[in-house]
């Protein structure tokens, strides 16, 4: 059955994202799917970028992204982000600071028709160091 890039993104973001539903994740992203995000290396596949996203809900367990718009070109999207969350755990080498965090992002999709094949997510880095006290060089690859 074919979606529309937008539901998609809802889906992902709404439901995947901010619940951490990991069963949705695995319908709605192709079985070759490629994330590339801010925040660290590429994952490959559902299962690569579940890991990911429990990392990152781990560090943010309140972690919540919130679409600004969204803009469709067949089957490719781009969505302008909020992002949200209380740094409780380990981030990238962080020790917790009970701080709730906030960076704006971009994220570029492609889809099939009927799941995300592709992802590529921009994020304000600098934003999240600042507010986490990081220097400006500092590495956030390292996890």
């Amino acid at each position: 059955m074919t979606t529309t890039p937008t539901r998609l993104i809802e889906r992902f973001y709404l439901e995947v994202w901010n619940t951490g539903n990991e069963l949705v994740a695995r319908q709605i992203l192709h079985p070759d799917f490629v994330f590339r995000g801010s925040l660290g290396p590429e994952h490959n596949g559902p299962e690569g970028f579940i890991l990911y996203l429990r990392a990152v809900r781990k560090s943010l367990p309140d972690f919540i992204c919130n679409i600004q718009d969204i803009v469709t070109e067949g089957q490719r999207a781009v969505a302008r982000m909020e992002f949200v969350g209380t740094h409780n755990g380990t981030f990238y080498g962080i020790a917790p600071t009970g701080k709730k965090i906030t960076w704006s992002g971009a994220a570029f999709f492609t889809t099939d028709g009927e799941q995300i094949t592709e992802l590529w997510v921009l994020g304000d880095i600098d934003a999240v160091k600042r507010q986490l006290g990081v220097q400006a060089g500092g590495d956030f690859t390292s996890q």
